[in-house]
């Protein structure tokens, strides 16, 4: 019997802009998630469809950031509601399988777009080189990205096809693969990790995600145990 190939999907998000230094956004980061297609979880995708189709938000999908500072569509959203929200889709990614990696550049020593461009490219160039071997395993490379941002956009397109011989690159919505929720919600950690180091939580994100010591032992500690090793 014939093996199917071997495919290892990375799902891609990103928190911050191309522009110029602001104190109030000073960071730029890219999360990687890894998902080794041998995983299967259909089933937990489809709970997790249930759970938010049952809460005020009712779709398939959330962008974590803006719910946690009540921005956008969760503005009109109560505490209660948005926390509701936040639980089920935290749940849902302590229970799903994959591992992730964020790059990281704090954007107070970058004169331009450009420079930062390269920064971020170099950091996860050299982080796809020190781990080679675990890439190579994969018959195939899937690589799913929104278009959010055309910086980040350049950076795929350049990373992975001078390191991966044809990737298959993707423009992906969140509403349809719910790994890139998982990245939603890693990139929103590691924000949260910054500001929480800076003192810069606002209190709607008080609201939801507590103080410090409840915002390490309930965000921070489970998702450091996803963290990207070999």
């Amino acid at each position: 019997m014939t093996q199917s190939p071997k495919a290892l999907s990375i799902f891609i998000d990103e928190s911050g802009d191309f522009g110029a230094y602001d104190p109030k956004c000073p960071y730029y980061i890219i999360s990687l998630v890894f998902h080794n297609q041998m995983d299967d979880m259909s089933a937990l995708f489809q709970s997790f469809d249930r759970a938010l189709d049952e809460t005020a938000l009712r779709r398939n999908f959330v962008h974590m950031g803006p719910l946690i500072r009540r921005e956008y569509e969760y503005s009109k959203l109560s505490v209660a509601e948005r926390l509701q929200i936040y639980r089920r889709t935290k749940a849902f990614i302590e229970k799903a399988k994959f591992s992730y990696q964020n790059f990281i550049v704090e954007k107070k020593h970058i004169e331009t777009s450009m420079e930062l461009t390269t920064k971020l490219a170099q950091q996860i160039t050299n982080f796809i080189r020190q781990h080679y071997q675990y890439f190579v395993q994969f018959d195939k490379v899937k690589v799913y990205y929104d278009n959010g941002q055309d910086g980040v956009a350049k950076i795929i397109m350049a990373v992975f096809t001078a390191l991966f011989n044809n990737p298959d690159i993707k423009v992906a919505k969140q509403e349809d693969y719910k790994m890139l929720q998982a990245a939603d919600f890693v990139c929103t950690a590691a924000l949260t990790e910054l500001k929480m180091n800076r003192h810069g939580l606002s209190r709607s994100e008080r609201h939801i995600l507590g103080n410090d010591k409840m915002i390490y032992k309930y965000m921070l500690k489970p998702l450091k145990k996803k963290k990207f090793q070999e």
